[in-house]
């Protein structure tokens, strides 16, 4: 069990599966903090590069409003950002159907990449991050596939149109990497990442995620 004591984390994001995946691991952030930053990638961003500038964009938008907080100084902040990318070409984060339409039937029957960047700021206001890559294969997805997955809605506001938790899990065939990096936060990255920065974390956590041989 993690015990914070005066040590204060901040999430900089709303996301609902980011504070659940590291609320698994014992860890309850004192504030949530979400960026209201524009995500669109630049023109001729990579994938790795956007996912990470946008991470960091994050992180320092939050750092920002911890500085006019006299509570919240000295805390550590957690950004991230994840993107969903074949090949070269970045997917949107779908906010109407027609998104999400296009982005299941590109992944259908394909390979594609999940990338998230995590960006740590320290209580000395330093900045440490990492990246994750998780190789995904769909299966060929059928009109009865795309229609009772669009009727869902648990594709919206998702990177590439899906979430791995929900039933696109079922559209998965093969995954090489981190599951939790395709739900959002790639769980051991992260923690091992704020332990070697000074966040009290009990070993046993890094221990059980430790990635298999």
């Amino acid at each position: 069990m993690l015990m914070v004591g005066r040590t204060k984390l901040i999430l900089a994001s709303g996301s609902p599966r980011r504070l659940s995946l590291i609320n698994q691991v014992g860890i309850t952030p004192d504030h949530l903090l979400p960026a209201d930053i524009d995500e669109i990638p630049l023109k001729g961003e990579l994938p790795r590069a956007c996912a990470n500038r946008l991470a960091r964009v994050k992180a320092e938008t939050a750092l920002a409003n911890v500085r006019r907080d006299e509570e919240l100084k000295g805390s550590y902040i957690l950004a991230a950002d994840t993107v969903v990318a074949v090949g070269r070409r970045i997917l949107p984060k779908a906010e109407l159907v027609d998104d999400a339409n296009q982005c299941l039937r590109l992944l259908s029957g394909r390979n594609h990449k999940v990338y998230t960047a995590v960006c740590l700021v320290t209580p000395k206001e330093g900045f440490r991050q990492r990246m994750v890559e998780t190789r995904v294969r769909f299966k060929r997805l059928s009109e009865e596939d795309l229609d009772t997955y669009l009727a869902s809605g648990q594709w919206r506001g998702k990177a590439g149109g899906y979430a791995a938790q929900g039933i696109a899990g079922s559209f998965i065939v093969k995954l090489v990497g981190s599951y939790t990096n395709v739900v959002g936060l790639p769980l051991y990255e992260t923690v091992t990442l704020l332990a070697g920065e000074g966040f009290p974390i009990h070993a046993g956590w890094v221990n059980a995620l430790a990635p298999t041989a």
